[in-house]
Protein backbone atom coordinates (compact mmCIF):
# COMPACT_ATOMS: atom_id res chain seq x y z
CA UNK A 1 0.00 0.00 0.00
CA UNK A 2 1.45 3.37 -1.02
CA UNK A 3 2.14 6.17 1.45
CA UNK A 4 -0.27 8.39 -0.42
CA UNK A 5 -3.03 5.81 0.04
CA UNK A 6 -2.12 5.33 3.70
CA UNK A 7 -2.37 9.06 4.33
CA UNK A 8 -5.62 9.23 2.37
CA UNK A 9 -7.12 6.38 4.38
CA UNK A 10 -5.93 7.81 7.68
CA UNK A 11 -7.34 11.27 6.97
CA UNK A 12 -10.53 9.79 5.55
CA UNK A 13 -10.87 7.57 8.59
CA UNK A 14 -10.44 10.48 10.94
CA UNK A 15 -12.95 12.51 8.96
CA UNK A 16 -15.53 9.70 8.98
CA UNK A 17 -15.02 9.00 12.67
CA UNK A 18 -15.28 12.70 13.50
CA UNK A 19 -18.44 13.05 11.45
CA UNK A 20 -20.00 9.99 13.08
CA UNK A 21 -19.08 11.29 16.52
CA UNK A 22 -20.50 14.69 15.62
CA UNK A 23 -23.78 13.17 14.40
CA UNK A 24 -24.11 10.97 17.47
CA UNK A 25 -23.35 13.89 19.77
CA UNK A 26 -25.84 16.12 17.95
CA UNK A 27 -28.43 13.35 18.18
CA UNK A 28 -27.89 13.01 21.90
CA UNK A 29 -28.24 16.74 22.47
CA UNK A 30 -31.38 16.74 20.31
CA UNK A 31 -32.90 13.97 22.39
CA UNK A 32 -32.00 15.78 25.58
CA UNK A 33 -33.52 19.05 24.43
CA UNK A 34 -36.60 17.88 22.51
CA UNK A 35 -37.27 14.31 23.51
CA UNK A 36 -38.11 13.61 19.89
CA UNK A 37 -36.87 10.04 19.61
CA UNK A 38 -39.26 7.33 20.65
CA UNK A 39 -37.73 4.25 19.11
CA UNK A 40 -36.26 3.16 22.44
CA UNK A 41 -39.38 3.57 24.49
CA UNK A 42 -39.84 -0.11 25.27
CA UNK A 43 -36.36 -0.33 26.67
CA UNK A 44 -36.95 2.47 29.11
CA UNK A 45 -40.58 1.76 29.95
CA UNK A 46 -39.66 0.21 33.26
CA UNK A 47 -37.69 3.30 34.19
CA UNK A 48 -40.75 5.52 33.83
CA UNK A 49 -42.98 3.05 35.59
CA UNK A 50 -40.82 3.52 38.66
CA UNK A 51 -40.20 7.24 38.22
CA UNK A 52 -43.03 8.70 36.09
CA UNK A 53 -43.06 12.23 37.54
CA UNK A 54 -40.68 14.94 38.49
CA UNK A 55 -40.28 16.06 42.06
CA UNK A 56 -42.68 19.03 41.64
CA UNK A 57 -45.23 16.89 39.84
CA UNK A 58 -44.95 14.24 42.54
CA UNK A 59 -45.67 16.90 45.18
CA UNK A 60 -48.88 18.01 43.42
CA UNK A 61 -49.90 14.37 43.01
CA UNK A 62 -49.54 13.76 46.73
CA UNK A 63 -51.75 16.79 47.52
CA UNK A 64 -54.45 15.53 45.15
CA UNK A 65 -54.11 12.04 46.61
CA UNK A 66 -54.64 13.51 50.08
CA UNK A 67 -57.86 15.18 48.87
CA UNK A 68 -59.02 11.92 47.31
CA UNK A 69 -58.65 10.14 50.62
CA UNK A 70 -60.12 12.80 52.90
CA UNK A 71 -62.44 14.96 50.79
CA UNK A 72 -62.94 13.25 47.41
CA UNK A 73 -65.81 15.51 46.37
CA UNK A 74 -63.43 18.46 46.06
CA UNK A 75 -61.94 16.69 43.05
CA UNK A 76 -65.13 17.66 41.24
CA UNK A 77 -64.46 21.35 41.91
CA UNK A 78 -63.51 22.62 38.45
CA UNK A 79 -61.93 25.82 39.70
CA UNK A 80 -59.71 23.96 42.14
CA UNK A 81 -58.75 21.39 39.50
CA UNK A 82 -57.86 24.13 37.04
CA UNK A 83 -55.50 25.62 39.61
CA UNK A 84 -53.76 22.28 40.07
CA UNK A 85 -53.76 21.75 36.29
CA UNK A 86 -52.18 25.14 35.79
CA UNK A 87 -49.37 24.21 38.17
CA UNK A 88 -48.88 20.91 36.34
CA UNK A 89 -48.84 22.59 32.94
CA UNK A 90 -45.99 24.78 34.10
CA UNK A 91 -44.14 21.48 34.59
CA UNK A 92 -45.32 20.20 31.16
CA UNK A 93 -47.65 17.68 32.83
CA UNK A 94 -51.41 17.23 32.89
CA UNK A 95 -54.34 16.29 35.19
CA UNK A 96 -57.25 13.99 34.60
CA UNK A 97 -60.04 13.04 37.05
CA UNK A 98 -62.43 10.19 36.24
CA UNK A 99 -65.87 9.47 37.79
CA UNK A 100 -67.17 6.07 36.83
CA UNK A 101 -67.03 6.29 33.02
CA UNK A 102 -67.33 10.04 32.86
CA UNK A 103 -64.78 12.84 32.90
CA UNK A 104 -64.81 14.81 36.11
CA UNK A 105 -61.89 16.92 34.89
CA UNK A 106 -59.47 16.73 31.99
CA UNK A 107 -56.43 18.81 31.12
CA UNK A 108 -57.06 21.05 28.15
CA UNK A 109 -53.60 20.88 26.63
CA UNK A 110 -52.76 17.20 26.96
CA UNK A 111 -55.86 15.04 26.81
CA UNK A 112 -56.63 13.55 23.40
CA UNK A 113 -59.91 11.90 22.35
CA UNK A 114 -58.32 8.43 22.46
CA UNK A 115 -56.60 9.18 25.77
CA UNK A 116 -59.33 7.49 27.77
CA UNK A 117 -58.97 4.24 25.90
CA UNK A 118 -55.45 3.79 27.25
CA UNK A 119 -56.33 4.39 30.90
CA UNK A 120 -56.10 1.41 33.21
CA UNK A 121 -59.31 0.04 34.85
CA UNK A 122 -60.29 0.82 38.42
CA UNK A 123 -58.23 -0.75 41.17
CA UNK A 124 -59.51 0.41 44.51
CA UNK A 125 -56.72 -1.51 46.22
CA UNK A 126 -54.21 0.68 44.33
CA UNK A 127 -51.76 -2.13 43.85
CA UNK A 128 -49.97 -0.25 41.01
CA UNK A 129 -50.20 3.53 41.15
CA UNK A 130 -47.33 4.32 38.76
CA UNK A 131 -46.97 3.01 35.22
CA UNK A 132 -46.88 3.87 31.52
CA UNK A 133 -49.16 3.42 28.54
CA UNK A 134 -49.25 4.10 24.81
CA UNK A 135 -51.80 5.97 22.82
CA UNK A 136 -51.00 5.54 19.16
CA UNK A 137 -47.43 6.64 18.74
CA UNK A 138 -47.38 8.58 22.03
CA UNK A 139 -45.85 7.37 25.22
CA UNK A 140 -47.11 8.51 28.63
CA UNK A 141 -45.93 8.01 32.18
CA UNK A 142 -48.41 8.55 35.02
CA UNK A 143 -49.22 8.29 38.69
CA UNK A 144 -52.81 7.42 39.65
CA UNK A 145 -54.98 6.86 42.66
CA UNK A 146 -58.40 5.14 42.69
CA UNK A 147 -60.96 6.15 45.33
CA UNK A 148 -64.71 6.46 46.00
CA UNK A 149 -66.73 9.59 46.14
CA UNK A 150 -68.95 10.18 49.16
CA UNK A 151 -71.95 8.92 47.20
CA UNK A 152 -70.10 5.65 46.51
CA UNK A 153 -69.18 6.35 42.87
CA UNK A 154 -65.80 5.14 41.71
CA UNK A 155 -63.26 7.77 40.94
CA UNK A 156 -59.66 7.95 39.61
CA UNK A 157 -57.01 10.62 39.82
CA UNK A 158 -54.27 10.79 37.12
CA UNK A 159 -51.23 13.03 36.96
CA UNK A 160 -49.50 12.20 33.65
CA UNK A 161 -46.70 13.39 31.46
CA UNK A 162 -45.84 12.60 27.85
CA UNK A 163 -42.27 11.41 27.56
CA UNK A 164 -39.62 10.18 25.15
CA UNK A 165 -38.17 6.86 26.36
CA UNK A 166 -34.64 8.08 25.71
CA UNK A 167 -34.68 11.52 27.26
CA UNK A 168 -34.29 10.90 30.92
CA UNK A 169 -31.60 8.29 30.76
CA UNK A 170 -29.74 10.32 28.17
CA UNK A 171 -29.71 13.29 30.50
CA UNK A 172 -28.14 11.12 33.15
CA UNK A 173 -25.67 9.36 30.84
CA UNK A 174 -24.73 12.40 28.74
CA UNK A 175 -21.43 13.10 30.59
CA UNK A 176 -20.47 9.43 30.36
CA UNK A 177 -21.39 9.25 26.67
CA UNK A 178 -19.43 12.43 25.98
CA UNK A 179 -16.38 10.95 27.66
CA UNK A 180 -16.82 7.76 25.63
CA UNK A 181 -17.00 9.73 22.37
CA UNK A 182 -13.86 11.68 23.28
CA UNK A 183 -12.18 8.42 24.20
CA UNK A 184 -13.09 6.89 20.83
CA UNK A 185 -11.57 9.88 19.03
CA UNK A 186 -8.38 9.67 21.10
CA UNK A 187 -8.03 5.91 20.57
CA UNK A 188 -8.69 6.28 16.83
CA UNK A 189 -6.02 8.98 16.59
CA UNK A 190 -3.53 6.85 18.54
CA UNK A 191 -4.17 3.82 16.31
CA UNK A 192 -3.84 5.86 13.12
CA UNK A 193 -0.68 7.53 14.43
CA UNK A 194 0.79 4.14 15.32
CA UNK A 195 -0.06 2.78 11.86
CA UNK A 196 1.52 5.71 10.06
CA UNK A 197 4.53 5.61 12.38
CA UNK A 198 5.15 1.89 11.89
CA UNK A 199 4.70 1.99 8.12
CA UNK A 200 6.38 5.32 7.30
CA UNK A 201 8.40 6.90 10.09
CA UNK A 202 10.25 3.80 11.33
CA UNK A 203 11.43 2.73 7.84
CA UNK A 204 12.60 6.29 7.18
CA UNK A 205 14.48 6.29 10.47
CA UNK A 206 16.17 3.04 9.45
CA UNK A 207 17.15 4.55 6.13
CA UNK A 208 18.56 7.55 7.97
CA UNK A 209 20.65 5.27 10.20
CA UNK A 210 21.90 3.46 7.08
CA UNK A 211 22.95 6.75 5.50
CA UNK A 212 24.88 7.59 8.66
CA UNK A 213 26.68 4.25 8.39
CA UNK A 214 27.56 5.01 4.78
CA UNK A 215 28.74 8.46 5.83
CA UNK A 216 31.08 6.72 8.29
CA UNK A 217 32.42 4.61 5.43
CA UNK A 218 30.67 1.37 6.40
CA UNK A 219 29.20 -0.36 3.35
CA UNK A 220 29.26 -3.91 4.73
CA UNK A 221 25.55 -4.24 5.44
CA UNK A 222 22.31 -4.98 3.65
CA UNK A 223 19.00 -3.18 3.86
CA UNK A 224 16.25 -5.57 4.97
CA UNK A 225 13.19 -3.33 4.61
CA UNK A 226 10.49 -5.10 2.63
CA UNK A 227 7.40 -3.20 1.56
CA UNK A 228 5.54 -2.51 -1.66
CA UNK A 229 5.02 1.23 -1.21
CA UNK A 230 7.23 4.21 -1.99
CA UNK A 231 9.40 3.35 1.04
CA UNK A 232 10.05 -0.08 -0.48
CA UNK A 233 11.03 1.45 -3.82
CA UNK A 234 13.27 3.94 -2.02
CA UNK A 235 14.83 1.04 -0.15
CA UNK A 236 15.51 -0.84 -3.39
CA UNK A 237 17.10 2.23 -4.94
CA UNK A 238 19.12 2.84 -1.78
CA UNK A 239 20.32 -0.78 -1.70
CA UNK A 240 21.36 -0.57 -5.37
CA UNK A 241 23.21 2.66 -4.59
CA UNK A 242 24.96 0.97 -1.65
CA UNK A 243 25.97 -1.96 -3.84
CA UNK A 244 27.27 0.37 -6.53
CA UNK A 245 29.21 2.35 -3.93
CA UNK A 246 30.65 -0.84 -2.52
CA UNK A 247 31.63 -2.00 -5.99
CA UNK A 248 33.11 1.42 -6.69
CA UNK A 249 35.16 1.34 -3.49
CA UNK A 250 36.32 -2.20 -4.24
CA UNK A 251 37.20 -1.19 -7.77
CA UNK A 252 39.04 1.87 -6.52
CA UNK A 253 41.02 -0.26 -4.10
CA UNK A 254 41.76 -2.69 -6.90
CA UNK A 255 42.86 0.17 -9.16
CA UNK A 256 45.07 1.45 -6.37
CA UNK A 257 46.62 -1.98 -5.99
CA UNK A 258 47.04 -2.24 -9.76
CA UNK A 259 48.62 1.21 -9.84
CA UNK A 260 51.13 0.20 -7.20
CA UNK A 261 51.86 -3.00 -9.07
CA UNK A 262 52.17 -1.08 -12.34
CA UNK A 263 54.63 1.39 -10.84
CA UNK A 264 56.62 -1.49 -9.38
CA UNK A 265 56.70 -3.29 -12.72
CA UNK A 266 57.66 -0.16 -14.64
CA UNK A 267 60.40 0.57 -12.13
CA UNK A 268 61.71 -2.96 -12.52
CA UNK A 269 61.63 -2.94 -16.31
CA UNK A 270 63.22 0.50 -16.57
CA UNK A 271 65.88 -0.09 -13.97
CA UNK A 272 67.69 -2.81 -15.98
CA UNK A 273 68.26 -0.84 -19.23
CA UNK A 274 69.03 2.33 -17.28
CA UNK A 275 71.61 0.45 -15.24
CA UNK A 276 73.12 -0.98 -18.43
CA UNK A 277 73.21 2.43 -20.08
CA UNK A 278 74.89 3.95 -17.01
CA UNK A 279 77.40 1.11 -16.96
CA UNK A 280 78.40 1.54 -20.61
CA UNK A 281 78.56 5.32 -20.28
CA UNK A 282 80.84 4.96 -17.25
CA UNK A 283 82.93 2.56 -19.30
CA UNK A 284 83.30 5.18 -21.98
CA UNK A 285 84.16 7.87 -19.40
CA UNK A 286 86.72 5.62 -17.78
CA UNK A 287 88.36 4.93 -21.12
CA UNK A 288 87.40 1.25 -21.28
CA UNK A 289 86.24 1.76 -24.89
CA UNK A 290 89.76 2.59 -26.00
CA UNK A 291 89.35 1.47 -29.59
CA UNK A 292 86.90 2.59 -32.27
CA UNK A 293 85.43 -0.89 -32.42
CA UNK A 294 84.70 -0.95 -28.67
CA UNK A 295 83.32 2.56 -28.81
CA UNK A 296 80.94 1.60 -31.62
CA UNK A 297 79.87 -1.49 -29.68
CA UNK A 298 79.17 0.55 -26.53
CA UNK A 299 77.24 3.18 -28.45
CA UNK A 300 75.17 0.56 -30.28
CA UNK A 301 74.30 -1.13 -26.98
CA UNK A 302 73.33 2.21 -25.42
CA UNK A 303 71.18 3.01 -28.46
CA UNK A 304 69.50 -0.41 -28.35
CA UNK A 305 68.67 0.01 -24.66
CA UNK A 306 67.28 3.48 -25.33
CA UNK A 307 65.13 2.08 -28.15
CA UNK A 308 63.83 -0.63 -25.78
CA UNK A 309 62.98 2.02 -23.19
CA UNK A 310 61.23 4.14 -25.82
CA UNK A 311 59.24 1.12 -26.96
CA UNK A 312 58.30 0.31 -23.36
CA UNK A 313 57.07 3.87 -22.80
CA UNK A 314 55.06 3.79 -26.05
CA UNK A 315 53.46 0.46 -25.19
CA UNK A 316 52.74 1.57 -21.65
CA UNK A 317 51.10 4.73 -22.97
CA UNK A 318 49.01 2.71 -25.43
CA UNK A 319 47.99 0.19 -22.77
CA UNK A 320 46.97 2.98 -20.40
CA UNK A 321 44.78 4.61 -23.03
CA UNK A 322 43.19 1.26 -23.90
CA UNK A 323 42.65 0.44 -20.22
CA UNK A 324 40.75 3.68 -19.52
CA UNK A 325 38.85 3.48 -22.82
CA UNK A 326 40.50 6.62 -24.21
CA UNK A 327 42.06 5.06 -27.32
CA UNK A 328 39.79 5.70 -30.35
CA UNK A 329 38.78 2.80 -32.61
CA UNK A 330 38.11 3.41 -36.29
CA UNK A 331 35.65 0.64 -37.06
CA UNK A 332 34.81 -0.40 -40.58
CA UNK A 333 33.37 -3.33 -42.49
CA UNK A 334 36.40 -5.19 -43.84
CA UNK A 335 37.24 -8.58 -45.33
CA UNK A 336 39.48 -10.12 -42.69
CA UNK A 337 40.58 -12.89 -45.05
CA UNK A 338 41.88 -10.40 -47.64
CA UNK A 339 43.57 -8.46 -44.85
CA UNK A 340 45.37 -11.59 -43.62
CA UNK A 341 46.48 -12.35 -47.22
CA UNK A 342 48.21 -8.97 -47.44
CA UNK A 343 49.51 -9.10 -43.86
CA UNK A 344 51.21 -12.51 -44.18
CA UNK A 345 52.67 -11.63 -47.56
CA UNK A 346 54.18 -8.43 -46.16
CA UNK A 347 55.49 -10.05 -42.97
CA UNK A 348 56.83 -13.22 -44.52
CA UNK A 349 60.06 -11.65 -45.84
CA UNK A 350 60.93 -10.05 -42.50
CA UNK A 351 60.40 -13.33 -40.64
CA UNK A 352 62.57 -15.27 -43.06
CA UNK A 353 65.50 -13.09 -41.98
CA UNK A 354 64.91 -14.38 -38.46
CA UNK A 355 64.74 -18.00 -39.65
CA UNK A 356 60.99 -18.13 -39.00
CA UNK A 357 58.57 -19.75 -41.45
CA UNK A 358 55.18 -18.06 -41.64
CA UNK A 359 52.29 -20.19 -42.95
CA UNK A 360 48.85 -18.88 -43.84
CA UNK A 361 45.90 -21.30 -43.90
CA UNK A 362 42.53 -20.02 -44.98
CA UNK A 363 39.83 -22.47 -43.94
CA UNK A 364 36.96 -20.05 -44.54
CA UNK A 365 35.80 -19.67 -48.15
CA UNK A 366 34.72 -16.43 -49.80
CA UNK A 367 34.66 -13.02 -48.13
CA UNK A 368 34.69 -12.99 -44.33
CA UNK A 369 33.45 -9.52 -43.53
CA UNK A 370 33.91 -8.28 -39.97
CA UNK A 371 33.65 -5.01 -38.05
CA UNK A 372 37.20 -4.04 -37.10
CA UNK A 373 39.92 -1.39 -36.86
CA UNK A 374 42.59 -2.92 -39.13
CA UNK A 375 45.45 -0.92 -37.61
CA UNK A 376 44.57 -2.25 -34.16
CA UNK A 377 44.17 -5.81 -35.50
CA UNK A 378 47.56 -5.55 -37.16
CA UNK A 379 49.06 -4.42 -33.84
CA UNK A 380 47.45 -7.43 -32.15
CA UNK A 381 48.86 -9.87 -34.69
CA UNK A 382 52.37 -8.37 -34.46
CA UNK A 383 52.34 -8.54 -30.65
CA UNK A 384 51.27 -12.19 -30.71
CA UNK A 385 53.85 -13.12 -33.37
CA UNK A 386 56.64 -11.26 -31.56
CA UNK A 387 55.75 -13.13 -28.39
CA UNK A 388 55.85 -16.44 -30.29
CA UNK A 389 59.27 -15.65 -31.80
CA UNK A 390 60.61 -14.64 -28.39
CA UNK A 391 59.93 -18.10 -26.98
CA UNK A 392 60.79 -20.14 -30.09
CA UNK A 393 63.44 -22.79 -29.37
CA UNK A 394 63.28 -25.14 -32.35
CA UNK A 395 65.85 -25.11 -35.17
CA UNK A 396 62.93 -24.80 -37.58
CA UNK A 397 60.67 -22.10 -36.23
CA UNK A 398 57.14 -22.21 -37.67
CA UNK A 399 54.22 -19.83 -37.09
CA UNK A 400 50.93 -20.77 -38.67
CA UNK A 401 47.98 -18.36 -39.07
CA UNK A 402 44.55 -19.79 -39.85
CA UNK A 403 41.05 -18.38 -40.21
CA UNK A 404 37.74 -20.06 -39.41
CA UNK A 405 34.30 -18.52 -39.60
CA UNK A 406 30.70 -19.29 -38.83
CA UNK A 407 27.57 -17.21 -39.22
CA UNK A 408 28.37 -15.04 -36.19
CA UNK A 409 32.10 -14.91 -35.59
CA UNK A 410 35.42 -15.05 -37.40
CA UNK A 411 38.13 -16.83 -35.41
CA UNK A 412 41.83 -16.21 -36.07
CA UNK A 413 44.39 -18.70 -34.74
CA UNK A 414 48.16 -18.03 -34.42
CA UNK A 415 50.01 -21.26 -33.66
CA UNK A 416 53.74 -21.71 -32.99
CA UNK A 417 56.05 -24.64 -32.26
CA UNK A 418 57.90 -22.97 -29.39
CA UNK A 419 58.58 -24.07 -25.83
CA UNK A 420 54.94 -23.84 -24.79
CA UNK A 421 53.45 -22.42 -21.62
CA UNK A 422 52.92 -24.24 -18.31
CA UNK A 423 49.25 -24.96 -17.60
CA UNK A 424 49.24 -22.84 -14.46
CA UNK A 425 50.57 -19.82 -16.40
CA UNK A 426 48.11 -19.94 -19.34
CA UNK A 427 45.31 -17.99 -17.55
CA UNK A 428 47.77 -15.16 -16.72
CA UNK A 429 49.62 -14.55 -19.99
CA UNK A 430 47.28 -11.66 -20.94
CA UNK A 431 48.01 -9.78 -17.73
CA UNK A 432 50.30 -6.78 -18.00
CA UNK A 433 54.02 -7.35 -17.28
CA UNK A 434 53.40 -11.05 -16.79
CA UNK A 435 56.29 -13.32 -17.68
CA UNK A 436 56.52 -17.02 -17.05
CA UNK A 437 60.03 -16.56 -15.58
CA UNK A 438 59.81 -16.02 -11.86
CA UNK A 439 62.81 -13.72 -11.98
CA UNK A 440 60.98 -11.36 -14.36
CA UNK A 441 64.19 -10.80 -16.27
CA UNK A 442 63.95 -9.24 -19.69
CA UNK A 443 66.62 -11.30 -21.36
CA UNK A 444 64.12 -12.55 -23.88
CA UNK A 445 63.22 -8.97 -24.79
CA UNK A 446 59.83 -7.33 -24.80
CA UNK A 447 58.01 -5.14 -22.36
CA UNK A 448 55.57 -7.67 -20.94
CA UNK A 449 52.67 -5.59 -22.31
CA UNK A 450 52.26 -7.13 -25.77
CA UNK A 451 49.59 -9.73 -24.96
CA UNK A 452 47.85 -7.38 -22.48
CA UNK A 453 47.53 -4.82 -25.30
CA UNK A 454 46.25 -7.53 -27.62
CA UNK A 455 43.54 -8.47 -25.12
CA UNK A 456 42.47 -4.82 -24.69
CA UNK A 457 42.21 -4.38 -28.47
CA UNK A 458 40.17 -7.53 -29.05
CA UNK A 459 37.85 -6.83 -26.14
CA UNK A 460 37.45 -3.30 -27.49
CA UNK A 461 36.14 -4.94 -30.69
CA UNK A 462 33.60 -6.90 -28.66
CA UNK A 463 35.46 -10.17 -29.23
CA UNK A 464 37.41 -12.49 -26.97
CA UNK A 465 40.96 -13.81 -26.85
CA UNK A 466 42.36 -16.98 -25.26
CA UNK A 467 45.22 -19.46 -25.50
CA UNK A 468 45.93 -23.17 -25.38
CA UNK A 469 49.39 -24.64 -24.96
CA UNK A 470 51.37 -27.87 -24.57
CA UNK A 471 54.80 -27.45 -22.96
CA UNK A 472 57.50 -28.52 -25.38
CA UNK A 473 55.10 -28.62 -28.33
CA UNK A 474 53.82 -25.10 -28.84
CA UNK A 475 51.11 -22.56 -28.15
CA UNK A 476 47.96 -21.51 -30.00
CA UNK A 477 46.37 -18.10 -29.48
CA UNK A 478 42.84 -17.41 -30.70
CA UNK A 479 40.78 -14.25 -31.04
CA UNK A 480 37.34 -13.61 -32.46
CA UNK A 481 35.81 -10.74 -34.43
CA UNK A 482 32.13 -10.13 -34.97
CA UNK A 483 30.85 -10.74 -38.49
CA UNK A 484 28.64 -8.17 -40.18
CA UNK A 485 26.16 -10.71 -41.56
CA UNK A 486 24.80 -11.61 -38.09
CA UNK A 487 24.94 -9.59 -34.90
CA UNK A 488 23.59 -12.35 -32.63
CA UNK A 489 26.73 -14.25 -31.75
CA UNK A 490 27.03 -13.47 -28.07
CA UNK A 491 26.57 -17.09 -27.15
CA UNK A 492 29.72 -18.26 -28.95
CA UNK A 493 31.79 -15.39 -27.60
CA UNK A 494 30.79 -16.26 -24.05
CA UNK A 495 31.90 -19.82 -24.57
CA UNK A 496 35.34 -18.61 -25.65
CA UNK A 497 35.90 -16.67 -22.45
CA UNK A 498 36.07 -19.94 -20.53
CA UNK A 499 39.56 -20.69 -21.97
Amino acid sequence: MSIRLKLLLSYTGMLVISLVMFVVTALLFTVVSTGDIRNFRDFYKLHYQLNPLTEQEESIFLELKYLAKNDPDKLQDQKLMREYDYELRSEKAGLYVRRESNHAYESITHVLPEFYQGLPPYDLNNNQIRSTFYIGERFYAYAKFDFKYTDGAKGSLFVFRERSPFVGLTRRLLPVLTLILVGVLVVANVLLYRWITRSVVKPLNKLRSFTERIEDGNLQFKLDLHSKDEIGKLNEAFEKMRQRLQESVSLRLQYEENRKELISNISHDLRTPITNIKGYIEGIRDGVADTPEKMETYVNIIYAKAVDMDKLVDELFLYSKLDIKQEPFTMDHVDIAAFLDDFTEELQFDLEKKDVTLEWERQAHGNVEVVADLEKIKRTLLNIIENAIKYANKPLKVIRISLQADSDWATVEIKDNGIGIPAEAVPHIFERFYRTELSRNSSTGGSGLGLAIARQIIEGHGGSIWATSEPGTGTSLFFTLKRTTNQGGAGQRDSHTDH
